[in-house]
């Protein structure tokens, strides 16, 4: 069932996802060559908490940690350990939630450590531009299919491939809700996109071949051929004037920068 939001519920789903894209900003000033991904894990818990929140992935299906990392190869759902040392050239990506006021915010950003390759950089710039197509296509009258087509053939046109496995989904009071919004698929089919709606879209691109591997920790996700993996998603309210992104790369980016 999906359930449309009030506009007073969407502004709480504002305030929880803003603090999300806060904790990405923190995280921002850490994630270097060094960096263990546990260290990245408990910074994020503890801000999130200092601004009277709850980790919204601890615990979550018996997750065991606050921050999904997912470096290099791993697609997404990595678990943070104090073994997993970032390098210079690696890129990570961090998928965060939180739980505020009733409601979840939830976002993700693929950043790099020190200097990656050109071709890494494409990468990363051609997954972050494929979700704000996906997201121009949130419009009232539309269908979750225009967003998931709007996705794929942008990264397909340049070579890169859409993974099938794992898809975007509706977000409220609950983490997962319907529908689920894949990055790939036809114009003009799944859902109605209706006001009130709010979803997270979450492109999740390849290098290499779109086929993947479930890891036996039983999380982790990762490309088949080792190829490098990135992942960018916006959680967005749909409204009449068109989709609202509720949460934020403003606050990472004023440290990283808008372009890789």
């Amino acid at each position: 069932m999906i359930y449309l939001k009030t506009d007073e519920e969407i502004e709480l789903m504002r305030e929880a996802n803003q603090l999300v894209g806060k904790t990405l900003g923190e995280l921002a000033r850490h994630i270097k060559p060094g960096v263990s991904t546990l260290q990245l894990d408990r910074i994020a818990e503890t801000f999130i908490r200092d601004h009277g929140a709850v980790p919204a992935f601890l615990g979550y299906g018996g997750f065991p940690n606050s921050i999904c990392v997912s470096v290099n190869e791993n697609v997404v759902h990595g678990i943070p350990s104090d073994k997993a040392i970032l390098r210079d050239g690696d890129i990570i990506s961090v998928d965060c939630g939180t739980l505020l006021n009733g409601f979840v915010g939830d976002s993700a950003y693929t950043f790099s450590a020190g200097e990656v390759s050109e071709e890494t950089k494409l990468l990363l710039r051609t997954t972050k531009t494929a979700l704000y197509e996906g997201i121009r296509e949130a419009l009232v009258g539309r269908r979750v299919g225009d967003i998931s087509n709007a996705v794929q053939t942008y990264c397909e046109s340049r070579g890169y491939s859409v993974v099938r496995e794992l898809v975007g989904h509706g977000i409220g009071q609950k983490m997962h809700e319907d529908p689920d919004v894949p990055n790939y698929g036809r114009r003009g089919c799944g859902p109605l996109l209706k006001s009130g709606m709010c979803i997270c879209i979450e492109p999740m691109i390849n290098m290499g071949t779109w086929h993947v591997v479930f890891e036996r920790d039983g999380w982790t996700v990762r490309t088949k051929d080792h190829q490098y993996s990135a992942h960018f998603e916006h959680c967005i309210a749909i409204r009449p004037e068109g989709p609202q992104i509720l949460s934020s790369f403003d606050y990472l980016e004023e440290i990283v920068g808008k372009d890789f």
